[in-house]
């Protein structure tokens, strides 16, 4: 069946993308609000888009009640963010800070969840988190109304020394990680425990 974008209801297009382009890694974003308060807001729009130099990509989407949302708004004031991936016993928590709090509140601290200071900018990481990717906004792109694409470039990449296996060689324990991602449905999320691998002809490049 074809659908057309054009003809479509408000909302579908939505569902069909998140019903087929699945998994996707979710991007736990904290950033700092106007008032100093520090926001946490999880994002499924979310890739590494570069090795060389490191770059990663959010897509940010209008708030439910309209506008911008607390982090698309953060980030344009202040050009900076820090995206922390999520394990799967971090799940409850992540979906702790989904909840809409207002700008002033935390919902880091909503969510009982610890802050550690970044090295080179003003948001801090989720001590709690495997990873995260201390990043300064390269491009922001308005790509519909308050729907906004973001490209950050990677400062520091901080990653838990339990799951270093060689530090020198970029080696991580990637299965160890345990990261979860979203799928197709508000709750269905899909763990990174069930893998196949398959050898790549000579020569090919990277994926």
């Amino acid at each position: 069946m074809n659908f057309d974008v054009a003809d479509l209801p408000p909302g579908l297009a939505y569902k069909l993308l998140t019903a087929t382009i699945v998994p996707r890694p979710i991007g736990w974003v904290s950033t700092i609000g106007p008032g100093g308060a520090v926001n946490l807001a999880p994002f499924s729009f979310f890739n590494a888009m570069g090795g060389a130099p490191p770059v990663v990509a959010l897509g940010l989407m209008r708030a439910p009640a309209g506008g911008r949302k607390d982090t698309a708004r953060n980030i344009a004031d202040q050009g900076e963010f820090v995206v922390n991936l999520v394990s799967e016993d971090l799940l409850p928590q992540m979906s702790m800070t989904s909840a809409p709090l207002p700008p002033e509140e935390s919902e880091l601290e909503a969510a009982g969840l610890t802050a550690l200071a970044s090295v080179h900018i003003a948001p801090p990481r989720l001590a709690e988190s495997p990873v995260s990717f201390e990043c300064r906004t390269l491009h922001c792109l308005e790509t519909g109304p308050d729907q906004i694409l973001v490209v950050g470039s990677v400062l520091a990449i901080h990653v838990a020394d339990r799951f270093v296996l060689d530090a020198e060689r970029g080696h991580i324990d990637t299965p160890a990680l345990g990261l979860v991602a979203r799928m197709h449905g508000a709750g269905w999320y899909a763990r990174s425990s069930d893998l196949v691998q398959l050898d790549r002809p000579a020569g090919g490049g990277r994926l």
